[in-house]
């Protein structure tokens, strides 16, 4: 019975790391799609909207057979079409239009150090050792990637609008997680999705005003790197591939291995958007900005896994913070070293 156990929940982690995976690469490469069609004159709210709009469209059928969780979990909904969905997208496009896909999704990446400061420097709440040097790896790392030593070299305004994104990915696994443990009582994943999708819908269809999108940009072509693409194709691709299916492995993933380990597997999503920002935009990042790189995801990576004894606590959400308690302190120091 035991063995029988254990190997389904070896097969469903297995399915969980699968997920999380392709999830990541479908999330990668959303920023390579739009980055063309923001150059050929869509305003970067506009895709968004398109982004979002089209997905929820998509979805709509599963927004109708789960309309029950509009009574039982109305604020889950909410939160996650405001974070998850508007917040984290809007923010992200908005700083591709002004630096390097690459740069602006390490940046984003630095969202489990961002709130450890908080908590640690605002709240003045104990952290654990490992996500404090998560912390300092993270910062380090960004030091590398904005190339400090040469003034600041990006957009200031970019730079918040990925340190933005970073705040709402937090509420991406945070959200994601919601309900995983509650058993039959769990929100199903897809509804959860669905009504994400319409509520970011919604959100911006205020913030980007659509009745100004110029919807001749789209029967045209967008220059990728000197090929010309057709422009509706980036657009399936960003509504199908980097939203659609990225959003439904990445949650159900997240409720198979857990909000940190998902959020690990997530860092590759960062690899997957600078290889290809390399390869179809032709954006090379400087020796430094490569380490920088490097260094942010390590930091991300410590920060994330550390996570307290079992029973201890609450589970720490990819982002959250890990807590330092007086009872489980041998088992976390163990964890610590590990990490």
């Amino acid at each position: 019975m035991q063995t029988s156990v254990s190997s389904q929940g070896n097969r469903g982690k297995g399915i969980g790391l699968g997920l999380a995976v392709g999830s990541a690469v479908a999330f990668g490469g959303s920023g390579v799609a739009a980055k063309p069609l923001i150059e050929a004159g869509l305003d970067p709210l506009h895709v968004v909207w398109l982004r979002v709009t089209f997905a929820a469209l998509v979805m709509l059928p599963l927004a109708v057979r789960h309309r029950a969780l509009l009574r039982s979990r109305p604020v889950l909904l909410v939160g996650f079409g405001l974070l998850a969905v508007a917040g984290v997208q809007a923010f992200y496009f908005a700083s591709i239009s002004r630096m390097p896909v690459a740069v602006a999704l390490l940046l984003e990446y630095l969202a489990p150090a961002l709130v450890l400061g908080w908590v640690r420097f605002v709240q003045r709440r104990p952290v654990t050792r490992a996500a404090a040097l998560g912390v300092v790896l993270a910062v380090g790392g960004l030091a590398c990637v904005v190339e400090v030593w040469s003034g600041l070299r990006f957009d200031a305004l970019g730079l918040v609008f990925a340190l933005a994104a970073a705040c709402c990915q937090v509420g991406y696994f945070v959200l994601s997680a919601q309900g995983g443990d509650s058993g039959d009582d769990a929100p199903d994943p897809l509804g959860v999705i669905a009504y994400g999708l319409l509520v970011g819908a919604l959100v911006l269809s205020v913030v980007a005003r659509p009745w100004g999108l110029d919807w001749s940009v789209l029967a045209h072509s967008a220059d990728l790197n000197g090929t010309a693409v057709p422009a509706w194709l980036l657009l399936g691709w960003i509504v199908l591939i980097a939203t659609v299916v990225a959003y439904v492995t990445g949650v159900v993933s997240v409720r198979r291995l857990s909000p940190p380990v998902a959020g690990v597997v997530a860092c590759l999503e960062a690899v997957v958007a600078t290889v290809l920002a390399w390869v179809l935009l032709g954006e090379h990042l400087s020796a430094p900005q490569l380490v920088g790189g490097a260094v942010v995801l390590l930091g991300a990576f410590i920060a994330q896994s550390t996570t307290p004894a079992r029973g201890s606590a609450e589970p720490v959400a990819a982002g959250s913070v890990p807590m330092a308690d007086d009872g489980p302190d041998r088992d976390l120091a163990a964890r610590e070293t590990a990490a």
